[in-house]
């Protein structure tokens, strides 16, 4: 059964949600989505974990106490924390999916204590490519785009960097009305991110000295069908500088949705593993 809460933030208040029982799970949504993105996998890990995501400030639930501003990662990185606050006082296991992947690096570097495991899904930054001159160019196109010409056009251009990374979203009409609710939320947020959070974001740069020294937390993933795209990337090289392997998921940019059950299953033996190694036990 889903329980969704609020908890009130400085500047803002957050919606959370949180089902099943067990070692906890926070799932950190990629840019403009919200907790019902998780849906997919959480019904599939809660007879094992507990469960929870949130809608970062700002998007869908989660309301802000003034108007809307350039969304940083920081503050995004301490809502989190104190959301993990919040659940329990036990370390907890994280998933950033895109820019939820980037908020997770931040929150590993700030307090490495609150993380067992993270697991960091294809973290659109940029700005640690080789080419980074020439990515946060099309970036700034883009940004360009949404203010001249709307947001079609930015989009389009955006969609073009990334090449062939995203599956095609589901026809609303044929979704229960829970997903379709958050499809039609997801549609409202699109814009805010990409006004208030797409170039501040893609231009981030982690502190790589402390995320060196805590690195054994850190597994860093890309779509098996994304290899080479641009999305795919940053995760590549930043586990390059780490001197990290990169872990393959099923599927594309999207693939926790798409590929919901496969990539469960290897979510929940990256999780069972950790605890078996921190009870002591074999793998």
């Amino acid at each position: 059964m889903i329980r969704s809460h609020t908890l009130r933030v400085p500047g803002a208040t957050l919606y959370y949600e949180v089902r099943g029982d067990g070692p906890l799970v926070l799932f950190i949504p990629g840019g403009g989505g919200d907790a019902g993105t998780v849906d997919p996998i959480a019904e599939l890990l809660e007879d094992r974990f507990t469960v929870a995501c949130l809608d970062p400030r700002g998007y869908s639930r989660s309301v802000l106490d003034g108007p809307q501003v350039t969304q940083r990662v920081e503050v995004q990185s301490d809502d989190v924390y104190r959301l993990l606050c919040h659940l329990g006082e036990e370390p907890a296991f994280v998933v950033g999916g895109s820019s939820g992947g980037i908020v997770g690096l931040d929150l590993l570097v700030r307090h490495p204590e609150r993380v067992s495991r993270l697991v960091v899904h294809e973290p659109p930054l940029f700005a640690v490519l080789p080419d980074a001159d020439e990515q946060l160019a099309m970036v700034d196109e883009v940004d360009t785009l949404l203010r001249t010409e709307g947001l079609a056009a930015a989009n389009a251009r955006f969609l073009a960097a990334i090449g062939n990374a995203m599956k095609p979203a589901p026809a609303v009409d044929d979704l229960p009305e829970r997903t379709a609710d958050m499809w039609a939320r997801l549609m409202k947020n699109g814009p805010l991110m990409m006004k208030y959070e797409f170039r501040e974001f893609t231009s981030h740069i982690p502190d790589f000295a402390a995320l060196s020294a805590v690195a054994d937390k850190l597994v860093l993933a890309v779509g098996r069908e994304t290899r080479g795209l641009l999305p795919s990337r940053p995760a590549v090289e930043i586990a390059r500088r780490l001197g990290l392997e990169v872990t393959e998921f099923p599927g594309a940019h999207n693939g926790m949705r798409t590929e919901a059950p496969e990539i469960a299953r290897q979510l929940a033996d990256i999780f069972t593993a950790h605890l078996r190694v921190r009870e002591g036990e074999p793998c």
